[in-house]
């Protein structure tokens, strides 16, 4: 019997609260519905509560609940941090330095269980995560395609043409992007989305309306899920 093929995507924003987790847990459900083995990971989290004896990201558990397999949960989130601002930041007020190496195995704990892995960053897409390396260096160091997901609010054309210039710098593959709208209302969408339509050179996976997202409930993960076309990502049987 031959292997499936390993797949794994970098999910990133064009900026902090425009629905990386709702995405990422999407896409897992996407792929978990083609029974294959998916996880999340979020490398990086900060925001965390505490949770018996380990910090614990809502991302995390979000990605956690919408994954068919199990892991070590330092795999899935190699770093927690309890305080909600940059993780640099935070990481240097924990007296913790992130390091890129811990990542890099952790990630390749979960590609060698699962067939599909998708990697949630943190912020934007050049979050400084310490004074060596950012989110983009991350993507780059597992060389994996990116799904950006936009904001669609005042200021999405600017933040997501110059996300897509700096994926290509990098030499990474923009897979696809997904418009998510993360407020209720947004003037002028649907020109704003015909001209990222035009400028941004991949796919667009989906249009997310903005809906009642507390807390994930009631099969809200499915329904976005239901929403995405990642066969334009060519991975999936159609």
């Amino acid at each position: 019997m031959t292997e499936p093929k390993k797949i794994a995507y970098f999910v990133t924003g064009t900026d902090t609260d425009v629905g990386k987790t709702l995405v990422s847990a999407a896409l897992i459900q996407c792929f978990a519905d083609q029974e294959l083995r998916v996880i999340g990971m979020k490398p990086v989290a900060a925001g965390c509560y505490q949770l018996g004896d380990q910090l614990m990201s809502d991302d995390v558990a979000q990605l956690i609940l919408a994954s068919n397999i199990v892991a070590p949960i330092h795999h899935v989130n190699p770093y927690a941090f309890s305080q909600a601002i940059a993780p640099s930041i935070a990481a240097d007020i924990a007296g913790i330095e992130i390091r890129m190496e811990v990542i890099e195995q952790a990630y390749a704990q979960l590609a060698k269980e699962a067939d599909v892995v998708i990697v949630e960053g943190v912020g934007g897409f050049c979050v400084p995560l310490s004074a060596h390396f950012d989110t983009a260096d991350l993507a780059q160091k597992l060389a994996l395609p990116v799904i950006l997901v936009v904001g669609m609010r005042l200021g999405c054309l600017n933040h997501a043409l110059l996300t897509a210039e700096a994926i290509k710098t990098r030499g990474l593959k923009l897979a696809g992007w997904i418009a998510n709208q993360p407020n209720s209302e947004m003037v002028a969408f649907d020109e704003n989305f015909q001209i990222l339509n035009q400028r941004l050179q991949a796919p667009c996976l989906g249009i997310l309306d903005w809906m009642d997202r507390a807390d994930f409930k009631d099969g809200f993960v499915e329904r976005v899920a239901r929403q995405l076309r990642l066969e334009k990502l060519g991975v999936l049987k159609v």
